[in-house]
C-alpha cells in the first residue's frame, strides 16, 4: 500500500482495504485508511449522496479520532449529531 501522503489510491490498494476503511462501506466509497485519506473525505463530503450524509460524517469522525486527524467542519459535526 502508498505509504506517502498521497490522498490518491489505485484500484489494486482500494480492493485492499476493509469495508470499514471506507466512509460509505456499503458503497465502498469515500476510502480513509490513513490522516491523509480521512481529511480528502472531509473536503469531498459536499460531494456524498444527502441521504447518506449523517453516515459519512460518523465514519469520517470515528477514523480522524483514530488517527489524530482535528475536523474542523462545522457541516461534518452537525450531520454527525443527525
Amino acid at each position: 500500500m502508498n505509504t506517502g501522503m498521497s490522498d490518491h489510491l489505485n484500484a489494486e490498494e482500494r480492493r485492499e482495504l476493509s469495508d470499514s476503511d471506507y466512509g460509505l462501506p456499503d458503497l465502498r466509497e469515500f476510502p480513509m485508511p490513513d490522516a491523509a485519506h480521512v481529511r480528502a473525505a472531509e473536503a469531498y463530503f459536499r460531494y456524498a449522496p444527502e441521504d447518506r450524509k449523517a453516515e459519512l460524517a460518523r465514519n469520517i469522525l470515528r477514523k480522524a479520532a483514530e488517527y489524530g486527524v482535528n475536523v474542523r467542519s462545522e457541516t461534518i459535526q452537525s450531520w454527525a449529531n443527525q
